[in-house]
């Protein structure tokens, strides 16, 4: 709930001078909190201004530019894991060179979503980035993760490979810098007293922390890191001479630990996040569950297809399936129908 003061302010007269708009945006846009010296370390033990703000938003056109080349990334994104699932995986070389383009985590898209993320900050009318970037990283991962095109030669698939790491860690690097001078803020604005003396200072009990307290979730995480280690044994799998099964096993338990983590971190952004634009935040993740499961499916699909299994396949089968139910449990709670 948001600090009574706000609402209720003991001096009317900071009401009218400091519009209530003006002080959120003060506090959720605050790149640095200042600690000075108080005078009364009994009440105020801890008094923080804001010392450094990010510039204005950039106007609602750009918004809308974003919302839009997301929403197609989106539906391009389930439209090209449907079509893998009903094809059983035989992509006809000219669908592999059309998806790699419209991909979120293709060579085109991507430095787009870059470029959106590292101006995330300002990105803040109708389609706020503090409240959908998460869910545009976790369309970026699923993307990555349902999708390995094998046909490319060598040099080229690990040119492509090596850039989509790159990307991924650029952005969520880019993220943290939007979010979590944002979660900072909204901790701030929340758990402290203002003190009256500028539209920023706030008196607490206990040190702010970078990022604060209250919402846990980074861009630059395990999910993250998992995602990028899963694309590395891809890339080592593929361009070493002796395709080794550890290495294989190791990959697939990534793959399915990575899409584990996406879903857990979806739900705690849901139930743990600013109720700010809770609605929209709730559509955005609501919306990526379809995509979850389609690319778990087709995930499963390329696992089983794996040249490395074929002569383990009969062996494996039935360890394969209890796994696979298990998972299958974690993720959907829905029985796993083996096939």
């Amino acid at each position: 709930m948001m600090n009574s003061q706000l609402l209720y302010p003991e001096h009317p007269a900071l009401q009218n001078e400091w519009a209530l708009e003006d002080i959120r945006s003060t506090f959720v846009k605050c790149t640095r909190w200042q600690l000075e010296d108080t005078m009364d370390p009994i009440n105020c033990p801890y008094h923080y201004f804001c010392d450094s703000s990010y510039p204005g938003n950039y106007p609602p056109t750009v918004d809308i530019l974003v919302a839009v080349f997301t929403t197609a990334s989106y539906f391009a994104t389930l439209i090209f894991m449907v079509m893998e699932v009903y094809s059983r995986g035989n992509t006809r070389p000219s669908r592999v060179q059309l998806r790699r383009y419209l991909l979120p985590s293709g060579p085109v898209s991507l430095p787009i979503f870059l470029l959106a993320f590292a101006k995330g900050q300002r990105i803040n009318t109708i389609f706020p980035f503090t409240c959908i970037g998460p869910a545009i990283l976790q369309l970026i991962h699923i993307s990555a993760l349902a999708f390995d095109d094998i046909a490319d030669k060598d040099i080229k698939y690990a040119f492509l490979k090596a850039s989509t790491i790159s990307g991924i860690m650029h952005a969520s690097l880019y993220l943290d810098s939007t979010i979590v001078p944002y979660y900072t803020g909204f901790d701030a604005l929340v758990s402290s007293t203002l003190s009256g003396e500028c539209i920023s200072c706030v008196c607490r009990k206990e040190v702010l922390v970078v990022g604060g307290k209250l919402v846990s979730y980074r861009g630059w995480s395990k999910t993250t890191f998992l995602v990028i280690s899963t694309l590395c044994l891809r890339m080592i799998c593929r361009l070493s001479p002796e395709n080794k099964g550890k290495i294989r096993l190791t990959k697939s338990m990534l793959e399915n630990f990575s899409c584990i983590l996406i879903t857990m971190d979806c739900l705690r952004l849901v139930t743990k996040s600013p109720p700010e634009r809770y609605l929209l935040r709730s559509a955005a993740f609501a919306g990526m569950h379809p995509a979850y499961t389609m690319a778990f499916k087709v995930q499963k699909l390329r696992q089983e297809q794996d040249p490395s299994q074929t002569g383990k396949k009969n062996y494996n089968n039935t360890g394969k399936k209890e796994i696979s139910a298990k998972i299958s449990i974690i993720l959907y709670g829905l029985p796993f129908r083996g096939q």
